[in-house]
């Protein structure tokens, strides 16, 4: 089983595609849980109608079933609660000019 920090480290390899900051730090992965070869994840998008989520939510499960012992990754998206600037890491609000 690959520890929670390897997991968020897998998705931080994936981008926003239309702010360029990884989904990690821009807050939007709320909960990742693995139980055996399987991971769990809950997650939103800055908008309810981005246009790129398929792609985010593809491109988060490829990075988590590239993992050593991954089988499957279930990424689903939720949009409860939804997402502010608030939830943003201090490297993102750097990378974004925010202060």
């Amino acid at each position: 089983m690959a520890d929670q920090e390897t997991l968020l480290q897998a998705l931080k390899t994936v981008k926003d595609p239309e702010v360029g900051v990884n989904i990690v730090d821009l807050g939007l992965i709320y909960t990742v849980q693995q139980e055996g070869p399987i991971v769990n994840v809950e997650m939103t998008l800055t908008t309810p109608a981005c246009p790129a989520g398929p792609q985010i939510l593809r491109e988060a499960a490829a990075a988590l079933e590239a993992i050593e012992g991954v089988e499957k990754a279930n990424v689903r998206l939720v949009m409860s609660p939804p997402w502010s600037v608030d939830r943003m890491s201090d490297d993102a609000r750097d990378e974004l000019g925010m202060f």
